[in-house]
């Protein structure tokens, strides 16, 4: 059986907003960064000074995985909100 005994994976995207746009952005990368380990990280201006942060994570397809990770990002205190913008299964 082919493929059984390996589990999927999920590519899974976020966009983080941070408390205010006075957090030093930089800084914040640096806690994204420590917290869950992205595979990828950029910037999006979005309007009147605010600049999101948006993470590509690839998790295991397993049950509590997105929300343990989305539990991290929101436990660091710059940030101010956390949504998830898109999710595939990887290959």
């Amino acid at each position: 059986m082919w493929g059984h005994d390996i589990m999927a994976e999920v590519i899974v995207s976020f966009r983080v907003l941070p408390k205010t746009v006075e957090v030093n952005l930089d800084k914040l990368e640096e806690k994204l960064k420590a917290a869950v380990e992205p595979e990828k990280i950029s910037r999006e201006p979005i309007a009147f000074g605010i600049v999101a942060i948006n993470l590509v994570k690839i998790i295991p397809d397993a049950g509590g995985e997105l929300e343990a990770i989305e539990n991290k990002l929101r436990a660091i205190e710059e940030v101010g909100e956390v949504e998830v913008t898109g999710m595939t299964r990887s290959l």
